[in-house]
């Protein structure tokens, strides 16, 4: 039987994020956090309320969440309110402190 060697305790300079993967992370984290913020204004707005004529029943019901953050994540990647670019300064400024 051949042992398996064990691994390096660190990891190679090599494959070290760099400084841009970990901006690029936090940006996705802040955009997330706005669409999530997003959906919940959305929801409380009525957005995805039932309508009465001609409505989709128990479906429509069960999948306007979904619905709902699929047009918080559109509103994110048009732009959005400006709070995922608050939230990653503010992380960004944390991490590298």
């Amino acid at each position: 039987m051949t042992p398996i060697p064990a691994m390096p305790a660190t990891v190679p300079p090599q494959t070290r994020p760099s400084p841009l993967s970990d901006d690029v992370r936090l940006l996705v984290a802040a955009q997330k956090l706005e669409a999530t913020f997003l959906s919940e204004m959305l929801k409380s707005a009525g957005f995805d309320a039932a309508r009465s004529a001609f409505g989709g029943g128990q479906g429509e019901d069960n999948f306007a969440s979904f619905l709902r953050d699929a047009h918080a994540e559109e509103l994110v990647k048009a732009g959005g309110i400006g709070l995922a670019e608050s939230l990653f300064n503010a992380m960004k400024a944390r991490d590298h402190a």
